[in-house]
């Protein structure tokens, strides 16, 4: 065999090895949540002001652990101006401690609650008792960690 045909050889054996580990290779497992109940209720906060609260369970179905699973809710249907007599919300300001819940572990196949205050907030006009719930109101996953 020549020189130029044993390398030949040699570099296909090599890329064979390298084609076989790769193929092979298991797919990372991964965390997956979902919301799997979500409530909103309107409170009166003052005499004047009520602001909307959110309870619900995440349920996470991925294949591994999770842990440091934020969550928060936003109201699509509200503006962002202030003013009397509409729910209001700030959707580019971060959000404050009390309109997130942090939920520390939910192991694979589990479920864990949340609740948040602070959706949206409403300032009532002169003789309104209360208002109307927002027509769009959402709970949303933020972040999370999977647990190695």
């Amino acid at each position: 065999m020549t020189h130029c045909s044993r390398f030949f050889i040699l570099t296909c054996g090599i890329l064979m090895v390298i084609s076989f580990l790769t193929a092979c290779e298991q797919k990372k497992p991964e965390g997956k949540l979902i919301i799997s109940e979500q409530s909103f209720s309107a409170r009166q906060d003052t005499k004047n002001t009520f602001t909307i609260d959110a309870i619900g369970k995440i349920k996470n179905v991925g294949d591994v652990d999770v842990k440091r699973v934020v969550v928060t809710g936003n109201c699509l249907s509200c503006t962002g101006r202030w003013g009397v007599g509409q729910w209001q919300t700030s959707p580019d300001i971060d959000k404050m401690p009390q309109q997130k819940d942090t939920i520390s572990y939910i192991p694979a196949g589990g479920e864990a609650s949340f609740s948040f205050t602070e959706v949206a907030d409403y300032l009532l006009v002169a003789g309104e008792t209360q208002p109307e719930m927002p027509e769009k109101l959402e709970v949303v996953i933020l972040s999370f960690e999977t647990v190695e």
